[in-house]
């Protein structure tokens, strides 16, 4: 059985960390004959660079002919001049549109090895394990009209339109409160209902699936104002979120540092089942971070993260995903670091370095005999 992964490294440290997730995969076919063929392609930045446009039609006849994609990271200051439709970051928002990947699946879990390295105290964040679902096709990022114009006394006016419908919401509700019922039972949904007309509608949409579908779970529904105080003040109130384009975004880089850096949070973005295939896209939360990109420090461990993400959601490969969980854990047990979350009396390793300490944990396990389903 072969199952094929298109990976798109992108643009800063895109290139970095996928190479470490690329050795990985490497060692899932050497050692577990997972059967892993992959194939490469340019979006973002690379892609403008190369092709004139942020998302080649290549790059989407791959991703569609692809079972899953593995995305490193996309922008940087050197696009920044271009037209909005031209910059590395219309790419993204075009394959997830063009796949339907309307469901981003952002976990925020605190290991116990870096509990002392949020910013939090550690009796805030130990233990904490919330999982974001943001919609990922609606909101400001898509609605029209959009764009600034000059009007006729010479100001200029920006409109983003933020428009939803009743399906969209549904759907986004019913993948959130699926989710819940395999975790902890309890969904909070987030919005801003006070004050915008379209998040009212989002709340009674998702208080309705609720209602008639999911009478087995405790639904809660929060302002967006409040949830963010509330991430910081008590995390461990929330189990799943669902939320909005625009608020999950925010949302889920709050909750990223309560795990001590963005380098840590994988996320994935998954379409509808029902058309027999389930495209999907998985990828870190981090950006491109070009103020470090080409110096072998950037943090790989969110997009094995992200890798392990789809060996459990896209082929069902959750021995193997349990595998290289156990790995990342040895590595931290170890007091291994990258810079960004390097700790007083531990290690410090670059990007590749802690690739290596990863793949050589897995070694260590195989040589074991360690029994893995």
């Amino acid at each position: 059985m072969t199952r094929k992964i298109l990976l798109l490294p992108g643009d800063g440290i895109g290139t970095e960390v996928c190479r470490e997730a690329r050795k990985i995969i490497d060692w899932l076919n050497n050692n577990r004959n997972t059967g892993f063929v992959l194939d490469e392609a340019l979006l973002g930045g690379a892609a403008y660079d190369a092709h004139g446009t942020p998302f080649p039609k290549e790059t989407l006849e791959k991703a569609i002919k692809s079972d899953a994609i593995l995305l490193g990271a996309v922008g940087g200051p050197k696009w920044e001049g271009l037209d909005y439709s031209a910059r590395p970051e219309r790419g993204l928002l075009g394959i997830r549109k063009e796949l339907e990947l309307f469901a981003n699946l952002r976990p925020a879990i605190v290991f116990d090895e870096l509990a002392d390295a949020s910013t939090l105290k550690r009796e805030i964040v130990a233990g904490l394990d919330i999982l974001i679902v943001r919609e990922l096709t609606g909101d400001l990022y898509f609605g029209t009209p959009r764009g600034v114009e000059t009007l006729p006394d010479g100001t200029r006016r920006g409109v983003n339109t933020l428009v939803y419908t009743s399906p969209e919401v549904q759907r986004i509700a019913r993948v959130a409160f699926d989710l819940a019922k395999k975790r902890g039972g309890k969904l909070c949904s987030v919005d801003k209902a006070n004050v915008l007309e379209a998040t009212e509608m989002w709340r009674q949409e998702v208080q309705k699936i609720g209602d008639e579908e999911y009478p087995e779970i405790e639904l809660s529904h929060m302002y967006v104002d409040n949830a963010a105080m509330q991430l910081v003040r008590n995390p461990k109130q929330f189990d799943v979120m669902v939320t909005t384009n625009v608020f999950g975004d925010i949302l889920s880089d709050c909750a990223a540092m309560l795990t001590g850096s963005l380098g840590m949070l994988p996320s994935a973005s998954l379409g509808a089942k029902d058309t027999g295939k389930c495209n999907a896209l998985y990828e870190p939360v981090h950006g491109s971070a070009p103020d470090i990109a080409g110096k072998d420090i950037a943090n790989p461990i969110a997009t094995i993260l992200s890798l392990v993400m789809m060996l459990r959601y896209s082929f069902s490969l959750m021995a193997e995903a349990d595998m290289v969980e156990t790995a990342i854990k040895s590595v931290l047990a170890k007091d291994l670091r990258t810079a960004d979350i390097m700790q007083p009396g531990m290690k410090k390793l670059g990007c590749s370095e802690m690739g290596d300490a990863i793949m050589k944990e897995l070694d260590s396990a195989k040589a074991a005999g360690v029994k893995v389903a």
